[in-house]
C-alpha cells in the first residue's frame, strides 16, 4: 500500500529518492526445462530470481552470456510447446533445442546447475566442471561432445577474462554498496551493485526534496540511513525484499545510534537472512567503494552541468516567443503529435515539459477514431478537443503558456479553432514545420497570433528545446501505434470470425504462440483447445487457409 501511494502522489517529505521504476531481475522459470528471461514485478515463488540488476543492459548482458555459456532457452513456453525443429538461436550455438529433443532432461538440468553456480559467483567451480565433462567424454571417445564442451570453456574463459580486474571477484556473492555525497546543495546516494561477484555498474539517486545550505548543511549520514530505509523498507511484500537485500551491504558513512540500529534491525527481520552492514572495507570492497563515492560526484557534475545547460535553454526561449515569467520554472509546455501507418492504429500523443524538464508521469496517449483514414487535421482537432474538454477544471500551475502542435499552418489554424470554439485563451500556440528533408535546425516556426513565421537556425538554444520536447512527442506517439497497430494485426482476423469471443481467442493465442501458429495447427489439434468443439474447430480452419 504505501509502495502504491508513494507512486501516486510522490509526497515530497515522505520520499526522497524513490521512484517508480522498478528493477530489472533475471529469472529461471520452475517449468521442467526452464526459461531464461529478464523480469520486472511482483515475486512469483514458482520461479528463481536473481538480481536485481542496476539496469536492464546489465540484465540483457547478463542473458547473453548465460545463453552463450550455458546455452539455456529463452523462448516462451507457448513457442516451447509447439515447435517442431529447431530455431535460429539453436543454430548459431546459443541454444540446446531441447524443445525438439536435442537434450534431456536430466543434461538440461545439468546445464542449468551450472548456470546457477555462474550466477553465484563460484566462475573456477563451473571451469573446473566443464574441464571434467571434456575429459569423460574424450576418455569415452565422443569426440564431438569432447569439442562441444571444450568451446563453452573457451567461452567462459573469454568473457571471465574480458571483464575489467575490477569488476569481478571470485567468490563475493552479492553485495550492495552505498555512497552519499553532496555537491553545491545537491545531493545524491550512488548504488553500486555487485551479483555473483560481477560489478554490474551503479544507478543514482538525487534528492527531490532536500537541498543542502550554508546555513543548514545537510547530514549524508541521516541521508544515507533515510536512503536505505526508503530503498529497501518501502516494499509491500517480504518475499520481493528478501531478493532484493543482498546479504553484504557496504556505505561510505557509518552506520550508527538509535535510528541505524532500529533501520539495520527492520532489514535483518524482514530478510529473513543475515545482512552485514561494513563500514571502512578492504581489497576489493575498498576499491568498489571509492569508484562508488566517484561515481555518486560525476553524476552529480553532470546533473549540475545540464540543469545549467537546460536553463539557458528555457531562458532563450522565453526571450524569443516573449512569454513574461516571474520564475522560468514556471514554463509549461505541451505539445502534441500524430503518428500512424497510411492511416491505421492513428494515435496522438500529448508530452509535457514542466520545472524545466520532461515529465514523462504527465505524458499521454489517445486512440483517434471515427475520422477518415490519414486525414491528420481531423485527428490533431479530436485530441486537443478531448485534452482540453475540461480545460477550467485545470489547476492553474497545470495551464500550459505555450502549445506546440507537430505541424504546419493547416495544423495551427486547426487548433486555433479548438481553443476558440471551447473558450479557452492559451498564451501561445506555434507549429514547428519540418524543414527541407526534414532536417533538425531548418524548422518554421508558425505562430496562431498572425505574427510573421521565424526560422531560428541551427545555433538557437530555443530551437533546441523545441527540437527536443517536439522529437519526445514524436517518440511517444509512434511507440504507441506501433504497438496498437501490432495488436490489430495479431488479433484482427480472430476477431471477425463468428463464434471466437475473446476468452477463446485468448486461450487459441496462448496453446499456439500467435496468429501463425493457430493458422498452422490441424483440426483435431484446434478441437483439443478447451472451448473449441469440432464444429468450430473446422470453421476456424476453413476461414484461415
Amino acid at each position: 500500500l504505501e509502495n502504491n501511494l508513494i507512486k501516486e502522489y510522490n509526497p515530497p517529505f515522505n520520499i526522497l529518492f524513490r521512484d517508480d521504476k522498478s528493477y530489472p531481475y533475471l529469472m529461471l522459470t520452475g517449468h521442467d526445462f526452464p526459461r531464461l528471461a529478464s523480469y520486472r514485478g511482483k515475486v512469483d515463488r514458482r520461479h528463481r530470481y536473481f538480481g536485481p540488476f542496476p539496469n536492464s543492459w546489465a540484465v540483457r548482458n547478463s542473458v547473453q552470456i548465460l545463453q552463450k555459456v550455458f546455452r539455456l532457452r529463452t523462448c516462451e513456453d507457448t513457442v516451447f510447446r509447439n515447435r517442431s525443429r529447431p530455431c535460429l538461436l539453436h543454430q548459431i550455438h546459443r541454444c540446446s533445442a531441447p524443445c525438439v529433443g536435442k537434450l534431456s532432461k536430466e543434461q538440461y538440468a545439468l546445464d542449468v546447475g551450472q548456470a546457477l553456480r555462474f550466477l553465484e559467483g563460484n566462475h573456477q567451480v563451473v571451469l573446473a566442471e566443464l574441464e571434467k565433462e571434456m575429459e569423460k567424454y574424450s576418455t569415452a571417445m565422443e569426440f564431438e561432445m569432447a569439442a562441444v564442451i571444450r568451446d563453452r570453456i573457451a567461452d567462459l574463459s573469454n568473457i571471465l577474462q574480458q571483464q575489467a580486474m575490477d569488476t569481478v571477484a571470485e567468490g563475493e556473492g552479492d553485495v550492495d554498496i552505498l555512497a552519499a555525497a553532496e555537491i553545491d546543495g545537491q545531493i545524491c546516494v550512488n548504488l553500486a551493485m555487485v551479483r555473483g561477484g560481477r560489478h554490474l555498474g551503479d544507478r543514482a539517486y538525487f534528492s527531490k526534496s532536500i537541498r543542502a545550505s550554508a546555513d543548514e548543511p545537510i547530514d549524508l549520514q541521516n541521508i544515507l540511513e533515510t536512503f536505505i530505509q526508503q530503498h529497501y523498507l518501502s516494499t509491500d511484500s517480504s518475499s520481493e525484499l528478501a531478493v532484493i537485500t543482498p546479504p553484504v551491504m557496504i556505505t561510505n558513512m557509518p552506520l550508527k545510534g538509535e535510528r541505524a540500529e532500529v533501520i539495520c534491525q527492520a532489514l535483518l527481520d524482514r530478510s529473513a537472512r543475515p545482512i552485514s552492514f561494513l563500514y571502512q572495507p578492504q581489497g576489493q570492497r575498498k576499491h568498489w567503494l571509492a569508484m562508488a563515492e566517484g561515481n555518486a560526484k560525476i553524476a552529480l557534475l553532470r546533473r549540475i552541468a545540464e540543469a545549467g545547460g537546460q536553463l539557458a535553454r528555457v531562458r532563450a526561449l522565453t526571450d524569443t516567443l516573449g512569454i513574461d515569467l516571474e520564475q522560468l520554472d514556471q514554463l509549461r509546455i505541451e505539445c502534441f503529435d500524430i503518428s500512424h501507418t497510411s492511416g491505421e492504429a492513428t494515435q496522438a500523443s500529448c508530452v509535457v515539459f514542466a520545472k524545466n524538464e520532461l515529465q514523462a508521469s504527465e505524458y499521454r496517449r489517445f486512440n483517434i477514431t471515427g475520422i477518415t483514414a490519414g486525414d491528420d487535421y481531423a485527428a490533431m482537432q479530436q485530441v486537443l478537443q478531448r485534452r482540453y474538454a475540461h480545460f477550467q477544471e485545470i489547476p492553474v500551475d497545470k495551464v500550459p503558456q505555450l502549445v506546440l502542435i507537430d505541424g504546419g499552418k493547416g495544423q495551427v489554424d486547426v487548433a486555433r479553432k479548438v481553443f476558440s470554439e471551447l473558450g479557452i485563451d492559451i498564451g501561445l500556440i506555434v507549429g514547428v514545420a519540418k524543414g527541407e528533408d526534414r532536417k533538425v535546425g531548418l524548422e518554421t516556426l508558425i505562430f496562431a497570433d498572425e505574427r510573421e513565421p521565424i526560422r531560428l537556425g541551427l545555433d538557437s538554444q530555443a530551437l533546441m528545446l523545441i527540437a527536443q520536447i517536439r522529437d519526445e512527442a514524436h517518440r511517444f506517439a509512434i511507440t504507441g501505434m506501433r504497438a496498437k497497430r501490432a495488436k490489430a494485426r495479431t488479433v484482427s482476423r480472430l476477431e471477425e470470425m463468428e463464434g471466437i469471443g475473446a476468452k477463446r481467442r485468448q486461450k487459441l493465442l496462448a496453446r499456439f504462440g500467435g496468429l501463425r501458429g493457430v493458422a498452422n495447427a490441424t483440426v483435431e489439434e484446434l478441437a483439443s483447445v478447451e472451448g473449441i468443439s469440432q464444429t468450430l474447430a473446422e470453421q476456424i480452419y476453413r476461414q484461415l487457409h
